[in-house]
């Protein structure tokens, strides 16, 4: 899955508290970002099956769960062996892609985790000239299915959506307006139109040589 989650767990025990949290040290090389260089990041990396391997606590099923689940799924888990555990979680390579007519399409790394789609687009630099903002779509895979949401940026009520905030993995596409379309059909025309001439003027030129 590539996420990596940074968990940590304080107890009352120093010694306890050392052991849980020592996979927080920088460990996993970070894949570099549009904003940023890589460098090493910190945290436990989801396998195939979605799972992490915290010390003396073991094995915990992450996948489809929001931080906050695994929050409580660990402090359960926890509670188990120590008293009054307090455990964060939080992704450290929160990723979002903005793709279409936006001026710097790719996948960001986010700094946080409460990041909105206006953020990503933000991040992204903004629409094109040529970018459909009654229709922008969200891309947002969940147990093992995509959803498909669209805004309007032009109504308000984007920003009381259940989606407005985005989850790691979401995918931003901003489609290109008719004035994108046609320019695009203009353009395709204009080089069909002279590889045509070229083509023409070859012919006349082959059935004009004497050999």
């Amino acid at each position: 899955m590539d996420d990596i989650l940074q968990v940590t767990i304080q107890t009352l025990d120093p010694g306890a508290t050392a052991l849980l949290n020592q996979q927080n040290a920088p460990s996993w090389p970070s894949t570099a970002t549009a904003t940023g260089g890589a460098g090493n990041i910190s945290g436990y990396l989801v396998d195939k099956d979605g799972n992490i391997v915290l010390p003396l606590i073991g094995k915990m099923q992450v996948k489809g769960k929001s931080t906050e689940e695994v929050r409580t799924a660990v402090t359960e888990k926890a509670a188990q062996f120590y008293k009054d555990p307090v455990v964060n979680v939080r992704f450290v390579n929160f990723k979002i892609t903005v793709l279409g007519e936006v001026a710097r399409p790719s996948t960001y790394v986010m700094p946080n985790e409460k990041v909105t789609l206006l953020d990503a687009i933000g991040m992204a630099g903004d629409l094109t000239i040529y970018g459909k903002r009654e229709n922008v779509l969200l891309i947002r895979e969940k147990e093992g299915k995509k959803e498909f949401v669209r805004f309007n940026l032009n109504n308000t009520n984007l920003f009381t959506s259940p989606y407005y905030y985005l989850q790691q993995g979401d995918v931003v596409y901003v489609e290109p307006n008719k004035s994108k379309v046609v320019s695009t059909d203009a353009s395709r025309l204009k080089n069909i139109t002279i590889i045509t001439s070229a083509i023409t003027l070859l012919v006349v030129i082959l059935t004009r040589v004497k050999f």
